[in-house]
């Protein structure tokens, strides 16, 4: 009887993955900024800070800033900063930290030539093929957490995949982190919007990890992002996360958003110079509250649609950019952050190139965290669990083309070939044998079927395929171990939090 097809099925009740695994990135970045030209934009920066400023709208953040050596206009609300008082406070923020995870295997390194991908986080709605695009619902986003956690390739949640509308605005944060320190034993983001937030946050990480304040200052657990209100401003919930993040000495992950045209201007050099400049005002404050607090330079450059209005993302524009920020971040000597995004509103061919430019860009710009590396949709207004699988898939092929080709006398294979004849193969030679298994990589989500094998599964497309193996996922999905103390003491924290909020 033939072999194969037993192997045959073997491999088709499989769901192929590469295993968990630390990356780094060993090509040089590329930079498209001459050394005069970053010069130019980080002196931009300063210049905009010195001479223009930044608003903050939180009251103690300006009185901080005053005491510290800053102008503050009270009427305006504008707080400017010497140039001086900018580079000695961005001194103090570290090039590289560490982020640990309930699994101690799973921890992360953030900066030098460390890539970590983050699953989506923050999206209003979900979508998938079978209901299409919808509020989300915590079961829902449970669902989600539990795929970051069986996808390998992905090592950070996203900080929740979607909003659980059928949970009370007030209190569903809670829920959220319960969630993630339970369902997952990976890395996961805070929801910081706001002071109670962060320190709910907070708590519940001192319970799941068993630590105190100054051993989760020591190694920290908690990434937020801190947007920015671009163009130079900074809200109060934001502001109040900076304030929890920084002093328990947790990560501050500061984005603008800044789409050149609308909120920045309609340029490349502008926008980067006011995103550089709204990053290093909130730096200043991170340090000031806590100096060495870790800090990131998050970008999320791009441009408006010019007749439309609309986000353009995934775009040349939107790769330059991020290949551009890698230079800034890495002369002001803080980690990078970027993003896999797009304006496609279905799992379809322009969300796949549209994520390849952004990952060119994020990976080749040399990002320590690309976040929303898995799920997003519309502008970010969707997670979507079909683009989950798919950009699962291509994050493990940029995983394999950061591995190094090994160049030895046994992969240089001169035996081999002079064992076949000119005109003959190597499918049967003793060193294909050897290797057949494991020698390329294997998809997880991609077929290599002729056309009639795939016409007779059905014709199924790229979403389709993802729609399947999404579900096979959860099926096989194991909830990772977690002290049943543990996991009481997180439980009772969220009820007794409840009851103080009203829910």
């Amino acid at each position: 009887m033939s072999r194969r097809p037993q192997r045959e099925r073997r491999v088709a009740s499989a769901v192929h993955q590469l295993p968990w695994r630390s990356l780094r990135n060993p090509y040089p970045p590329i930079e498209p900024l001459s050394a005069d030209q970053l010069e130019a934009i980080i002196d931009g920066a300063l210049e905009v800070l010195e001479t223009y400023g930044m608003r903050f709208l939180e009251p103690e953040s300006r009185q901080l800033m005053r005491v510290s050596g800053a102008s503050v206009d009270e009427d305006s609300m504008m707080v400017r900063m010497d140039r001086a008082m900018v580079l000695e406070q961005l001194a103090h923020a570290p090039s590289i930290f560490g982020l640990r995870a309930r699994n101690p295997a799973r921890d992360l390194v953030i900066g030098g030539n460390h890539l970590v991908f983050g699953a989506v986080g923050g999206p209003a709605f979900v979508s998938d093929l079978d209901r299409g695009r919808r509020p989300g619902t915590y079961a829902e986003q449970c669902d989600f957490i539990r795929l970051v956690q069986s996808l390998e390739i992905l090592h950070q949640e996203g900080g929740g995949p979607f909003e659980a509308m059928d949970l009370p605005p007030e209190s569903r944060h809670l829920d959220l982190y319960l969630a993630q320190l339970t369902l997952t034993d990976k890395n996961c983001q805070g929801f910081v919007l706001g002071r109670e937030r962060t320190q709910d946050c907070i708590a519940m990480h001192r319970i799941a990890l068993g630590v105190d304040d100054a051993e989760l200052a020591r190694n920290p657990a908690i990434l937020g992002i801190v947007n920015t209100n671009s163009p130079l401003q900074l809200d109060i919930p934001m502001t109040e996360a900076v304030f929890e993040l920084a002093r328990a000495g947790q990560v501050t992950c500061i984005t603008p958003f800044t789409l050149a045209g609308s909120m920045s201007p309609a340029t490349i050099a502008g926008t980067l110079v006011q995103q550089t400049a709204e990053v290093l005002a909130v730096v200043v404050l991170a340090q000031l509250l806590r100096p060495g607090a870790p800090v990131m330079y998050g970008s999320f450059a791009s441009n408006v649609d010019m007749l439309s209005g609309a986000p353009a993302l995934g775009t040349p524009e939107y790769t330059k950019s991020a290949w551009a920020s890698g230079q800034i971040a890495r002369k002001l000597g803080i980690p990078l952050r970027s993003s896999n995004t797009t304006s496609s509103n279905y799992p379809d061919a322009q969300a796949a190139y549209e994520s390849g430019m952004s990952l060119w860009g994020a990976v080749m710009g040399h990002a320590n965290l690309v976040y929303h590396a898995g799920g997003w949709l519309e502008n970010g207004l969707t997670a979507s669990f079909e683009k989950l699988i798919i950009d699962a898939e291509m994050l493990q092929m940029v995983a394999e083309s950061l591995a190094p080709i090994p160049v030895n006398p046994d992969t240089l294979a001169l035996d081999a070939i002079r064992s076949v004849a000119p005109g003959g193969h190597h499918f049967g030679t003793q060193h294909t044998l050897q290797r057949y298994e494991s020698a390329f990589y294997q998809p997880l989500l991609s077929t290599r079927d002729n056309f009639e094998r795939w016409q007779e599964s059905g014709s199924p497309d790229t979403a389709r395929r993802a729609n399947a193996l999404w579900k096979k996922l959860l099926q096989n999905y194991e909830k990772p171990a977690t002290d049943p103390a543990i996991e009481e003491a997180l439980t009772d924290f969220v009820a007794r939090r409840k009851r103080e909020i009203g829910h």
